[in-house]
């Protein structure tokens, strides 16, 4: 499969803190790469350095599958942390003073607009707008050029739900009809849930996971609980008739991933065996509390 992004053993020190940390992470073509981190866990380092906004300590980052980077970063546009938009210009202004860097004729400026819901502001300023339609305009800039990849950091942040549905809906759109590809920061994993393909969790500078949205689905799906007082003894038994990748350990609590329609099975022999059941039921995990567990939390 083609990639758009790739990272081997990223290193970023500033004086001696580390703030990215041995990243390997992986973007193909088409994604819509959530990643997913708390505030201050490296996330807007890793994309400044992908951009060349910062440069690594050692490591070595790869974009479409290995072109010369000077001409590939020539592919990727860009909103790091806020829009740098021009408050007394109107969104055309705004367009206009970006264009020059790229040669955008004003027939693309003018579609970009209409297709990120600016079209009509006329000369109502960027000060004016709200702060979901500077991020629109930011996102409109980044489109500039005709970028085949899109590094969003934290798009939706302090976003009211109209504004957050307006950005979720765009990225859709522009992934869907224009091929774009996307990296997108945000802690918030609910809401990165509704249109990431696939995710990478970065805690402290580290990159302790990617997981296609696929796989976090049945990570996060229906499983057994069963809270019990001798939780080693209990998986020895269980492993006799379920996976042993299948049963985990969280907190004295076991989980297991399969046998939903099991649990008067799985009772009988623990109690049968004497293990003491408090309480065997169906369990699913939200997100949140995924990442959260993830992250060390």
């Amino acid at each position: 499969m083609s990639t758009v992004l790739k990272t081997y053993n990223l290193n970023k020190k500033y004086g001696s803190k580390l703030v990215s940390n041995n990243i390997s992470l992986t973007i193909n073509r088409g994604d819509i790469y959530g990643f997913v981190g708390k505030n201050g866990a490296g996330k807007t380092t890793l994309m400044r350095q992908v951009l060349g906004m910062a440069f690594p300590t050692d490591g070595i980052i790869q974009l479409f599958d290995g072109e010369p980077l000077d001409l590939a970063r020539r592919k990727i546009g860009s909103l790091i942390e806020a829009p740098a938009v021009y408050k007394k210009c109107s969104a055309y202004e705004n367009m206009k003073r970006f264009a020059f860097l790229c040669n955008s004729s004003d027939k693309q400026i003018k579609d970009i607009l209409d297709y990120v819901g600016l079209g009509n502001t006329g000369n109502k300023t960027a000060g004016q707008f709200s702060l979901g339609m500077r991020q629109r305009l930011g996102i409109a800039i980044a489109l500039l050029g005709n970028p085949e990849f899109l590094i969003l950091d934290e798009p939706i942040n302090g976003l009211d739900p109209t504004g957050i549905i307006e950005i979720r809906d765009l990225i859709l759109r522009l992934n869907r009809d224009k091929g774009i590809t996307f990296m997108v920061s945000s802690h918030l994993l609910e809401e990165l849930s509704k249109i990431a393909t696939c995710y990478g969790f970065i805690s402290e500078g580290r990159l302790i996971e990617e997981v296609t949205a696929k796989e976090l689905a049945e990570k996060c799906s229906d499983r057994v609980k069963i809270e019990l007082d001798n939780p080693e003894k209990a998986i020895s038994l269980l492993s006799n008739s379920v996976p042993q990748d299948m049963i985990h350990l969280h907190e004295g609590i076991i989980y297991i991933d399969t046998g939903l329609d099991r649990t008067g099975e799985f009772n009988k022999m623990l109690v049968k065996n004497g293990v003491t059941v408090k309480q065997i039921c169906l369990h699913s995990i939200k997100l949140e509390d995924y990442f959260l567990r993830k992250v060390g939390v």
